[in-house]
Parts: C-alpha cells; structure tokens; sequence
C-alpha cells in the first residue's frame, strides 16, 4: 500500500505537456542559433509591402472601390494580405525543419527515447505558431511606420483579428509538417511547401476578385487565403464580412484537421 506521502506519479498528459514544451524550447532555440531561414521569408512580404506601396500605390488604389485613395489608402487594403503572405511564407521553415529533423537522424534518436511521440510534432507546430506570431507584430509594425491605421477597429475586432491569424497560423502549419515530412530532404520540402506563398499571391490579397479576369475569379475566390483575407479587412476597416468569416473559420478548422491527420500518419510509419 503506496504512503500518503508519497509524491504522486505524474499522469499521461502531464508527461506529454512536459516532452512538448521541451522540444518547443528546442525549435525556439534552433530559430535564434540559425535564423537566415526566418529572416529570408520574411523579407519577401515586407519588399512586396514596399514595392506596392510606393511604386504602385497610386495607380492600385484608383481601379479599388473604398480603399480611399493614394498610397494611403492601398496601403490598407493591402495589409490584411501581406499577414497572410507573411504566414504562409513562415510556414514553409516548419516544412524545412522538420525534414531536415527526418533525414539528420534526431527523429530516430528521439523514437528510442523514453518520450512522447507526438512532442516532436507538437513541438514544431507551436514552434512555428509563435514565429508567425512575431513576423506578422514585425510586418505590421512596418506598415504602421509607413503609414497604416485602423482607427474604426474596436478591442474586440482586433482580438479576433489576432485569434483568426493564430488560427491561420495553426492550420498551415500542420500542412507544412505533412509536407516536410513526405519530402525526401530539405530542399525538396522547401520546393513543395512552395504553394503556401504562392496562393496568397493568387488571392485577393493585391486586387478584389470582381477586377480580375473571369476565367480567373474562381481561382482567386475558391481557396482558403480570400476568406481570411477579406474577414482581416473587415475587423481592421470596417468593410464588410458576410459569409467569409465563417468561411475562412472552416478552411483553417479543415486545412487543421487534414494537416494533422496526415502528419501522425506519415510519421507514425516505421523507419525504413
């Protein structure tokens, strides 16, 4: 009979809470001791803010319907997308990371360790939520030197505008850890996570999807990063949401679900 003294044995969850946070002050210091891969995606959304803004703000804003005008007013219009190119371009470290895990050796060193399988996972997923966290604060405090302001947004509309980028965040992520994972090596994953940047770019991120071409508007329309893009502009403007909000909430719980479901997957396999 155990002594009511004696310290309790800590539970399933605990011990996963614990191996999680551990490889995600793992991650964390993998991204300060190397961070030319974070640096370089993110320079990509911040010269396309610049180049936009100041090379093609004026003539932008003319054909856009409520952007006010000017550089100014493309300026915010503009914003709401360039968070998301910035997450999806910061996504696609996670998929190089975790490849670059598989073909290094460590994953299999950790499958003979006595921890929770899936903290190596969960390590990266948080791992890299927190590093979209910071590029998207870095990006946006960019666009608030140049000139962006959202004076109509209350408190409450900019929480779910930070709640609806953590859940963007989120959903990629886990996209791109199947990605890193079914990659041969780094390279690779970095080619086919290629799309998480590229998608916004076929968005409604620079133009709204009715001055596109027809043949083209269904693309723009029908994908996850439109929804998101114009529930932004709506919490942070002032336009309207309509159907997107709920949209964009069921891409991410989708992209989410399938992400993670895939990466157990192809993870759980046996080492060859």
């Amino acid at each position: 009979m155990s002594s009511p003294l004696a310290p309790a044995r800590p539970t399933r969850l605990s011990l996963a809470l614990r191996d999680s946070s551990t490889m995600l002050r793992r991650n964390l210091l993998h991204v300060r001791r190397y961070p030319s891969l974070t640096l370089n995606l993110l320079l990509s959304p911040i010269v396309l803010l610049l180049l936009f803004v100041y090379i093609f703000g004026d003539t932008m804003s003319a054909g856009i319907e409520g952007s006010g005008g000017g550089r100014s007013g493309y300026l915010a219009y503009l914003f709401p997308g360039i968070l998301m190119l910035t997450i999806g371009g910061t996504t696609i470290g996670s998929a190089v990371s975790v490849s670059m895990d598989m073909n290094e050796g460590i994953i299999a060193r950790f499958r003979t360790m006595a921890i929770h399988r899936g903290s190596v996972l969960v390590g990266h997923v948080v791992g890299s939520v927190i590093q979209c966290a910071m590029s998207v604060a870095l990006v946006g405090a960019v666009a608030v030197a140049i000139g962006f302001r959202s004076t109509d947004a209350t408190a409450l509309e900019w929480v779910l505008a930070f709640a609806l980028v953590v859940l963007m965040s989120l959903a990629l992520t886990w996209i791109a850890v199947g990605m890193g994972l079914s990659s041969p090596n780094a390279e690779a994953a970095g080619n086919n996570a290629m799309p998480l940047m590229i998608l916004p770019l076929l968005s409604s991120a620079f133009v709204p999807v009715d001055a596109m071409p027809g043949w083209f508007q269904p693309i723009a329309e029908y994908q996850p990063f439109t929804p998101a893009i114009e529930t932004l502009r709506g919490l942070l403007l002032g336009t309207g949401i309509g159907h997107n909000g709920w949209l964009a909430v069921a891409w991410c719980a989708g992209l989410a679900a399938l992400g993670c479901l895939w990466s157990k997957s192809l993870f759980d396999r046996d080492p060859k």
